[in-house]
């Protein structure tokens, strides 16, 4: 009897080791896969996506509509997203009041006492929120941080920038070239 019962125990241990392992390799394929197509280039359609700020605002596909939108990734632990940090509010603070451009800020990898501190320390006032799961990331096909990808009106990637913004003139050719009637 005592064999037995270790026999079916062992089988379910196999059962679970194989489980586990074929989860583990469908996660690899998923990753080389989106490698292979590489970063989302311009024309390309922007992927949907719905992020939740930090303050609860639920920023969603219906909110871009018509819109350039601009989707900058970051990290409060990136350094290279400290040194756009001042250029990209400075723009912000340039095309809120148009209503027809949407900065939004897509925190990853990282945590909310630390993103939040990052937001207060450079007086970031555009929406941003966590990335949990990394799904916007992967969506976007992003590779690092910070990447910003601009959208135009139709819903296309026309911009893409990997590295950081080197100033607010940066920043506004890339916009106001699809604000042009």
């Amino acid at each position: 009897m005592f064999a037995k019962k270790s026999k079916t125990i062992s089988s379910w241990g196999a059962v679970f080791a194989w489980a586990f392992l074929a989860g583990l390799l469908a996660l690899v394929a998923i990753q080389l896969n989106s490698a292979q197509r590489g970063v989302l280039t311009r024309g390309e359609p922007a992927p949907e996506f719905t992020l939740t700020t930090f303050e609860g605002e639920v920023i969603g596909p219906e909110n871009l509509v018509g819109k350039v939108v601009l989707v900058n990734f970051w990290a409060s632990w990136c350094k290279p997203c400290e040194q756009e940090a001042a250029a990209l509010q400075s723009a912000w603070e340039l095309y809120e009041p148009r209503g027809d451009v949407l900065f939004v800020g897509v925190d990853y990898a990282d945590t909310q006492n630390e993103a939040l501190a990052y937001l207060k320390r450079f007086a970031i006032t555009y929406p941003n929120g966590p990335d949990l799961g990394i799904r916007i990331y992967y969506a976007f096909r992003a590779r690092g941080v910070p990447e910003t990808f601009i959208i135009n009106k139709l819903g296309e990637v026309a911009f893409v920038k990997i590295g950081p913004f080197e100033s607010l003139d940066e920043i506004t050719m890339a916009i106001d070239r699809l604000l042009e009637p």
